[in-house]
């Protein structure tokens, strides 16, 4: 959806960056400096298709006069990543939303510990950089399948705070989470950013670490939208009551409605759509909410969030 939280932007040039990676680079066009954006934020990108896009920034910054990030042609995506790869030209002009950060450093961390896999790198390098320049403590970890999937290889290659792994160097073996997270201090804090079998593998090494110091950012839901039965929800502003099918998330049956919420990855991954909650419990399927603000049931990821109480009643 187009609304002022979105900036008309420029394509200004594509880079190669690694095999079927490029970086994007987009300037606005009709202002010289842009929103700040912290280290691990985002932008949506809206395609001319309808569709939206999530994206995190390479850089960040207090005073930026263009967002880059890096997309990845994903054959058995969704279609957004190919429809970029083979149609956005520089020159192009795209709707871009603020940046927003659901995958926020924590800057009173005396050591952070960095791990990514494959595109994963985009988030996790932009903090690095900026760890680096803010004289933080850091370490990074980086696994892809094969150095030509590596991105930003010659700048990680020359850090002495970072190590690459590459599966085919070694007989296909993947990186070993495990064995990084024994040998981290306790008072760190680790980051992780990859594809799903990593960040399993991430979860289940930290599982009896504070969840304060642990931060994870997902390319995909780990759970299907909805419930697999019926609920309804009552909109607490109108009164009004609206059945929610089994199998059907809360966002679809309100835009069937023509009712207007913000919303974009509908995936449970970027937090556009929190809604409060002012009565029943939800059932959490987004990948955003801590395990203590889901306990809360105050706020829901209604585009993915079912219920597990006969009725939900939110603030719309």
């Amino acid at each position: 959806m187009h609304d002022e939280n979105t900036l008309q932007m420029k394509l200004m040039s594509v880079t190669f960056a690694a095999r079927d990676v490029n970086l994007y680079e987009f300037a606005a066009t009709d202002t010289d400096e842009l929103p700040p954006a912290a280290a691990g934020a985002h932008i949506d990108i809206h395609l001319p298709t309808g569709d939206i896009r999530q994206y995190s920034i390479v850089q960040s910054g207090d005073r930026l006069t263009r967002y880059v990030v890096g997309i990845k042609r994903e054959e058995t995506g969704r279609g957004g990543s190919r429809y970029i790869h083979d149609q956005l030209r520089v020159g192009s002009i795209v709707r871009v939303g603020r940046p927003r950060n659901t995958f926020a450093l924590d800057h009173e961390a005396p050591y952070s510990v960095l791990i990514a896999g494959g595109i994963g790198i985009t988030p996790i390098w932009c903090m690095a950089q900026h760890l680096d320049a803010t004289g933080r403590d850091w370490t990074l970890h980086y696994a892809c399948r094969s150095r030509q999937d590596a991105v930003f290889f010659r700048s990680i290659r020359a850090s002495s705070r970072a190590s690459l792994h590459f599966d085919d160097e070694h007989n296909g073996r993947h990186i070993n989470i495990r064995s990084i997270i024994e040998q981290t201090p306790q008072h760190a804090h680790i980051y992780c950013c990859g594809p799903t079998p990593m960040l399993d593998t991430f979860e289940e090494a930290t599982r009896d670490w504070p969840q304060h110091q642990i931060h994870r950012e997902f390319f995909s839901a780990a759970l299907p939208p909805g419930s697999d039965h019926a609920f309804s929800v009552t909109l607490a502003r109108t009164g009004r009551t609206l059945q929610i099918p089994a199998g059907r998330s809360i966002l679809d049956v309100l835009r069937a409605e023509n009712i207007d919420v913000p919303y974009s990855c509908e995936s449970g991954l970027c937090g556009c759509c929190e809604t409060r909650v002012l009565a029943g419990i939800p059932d959490h399927r987004d990948m955003v909410l801590t395990e203590a603000e889901r306990s809360s049931n105050r706020t829901a990821m209604i585009c993915c969030a079912g219920s597990k109480s006969e009725t939900l009643v939110l603030d719309l």
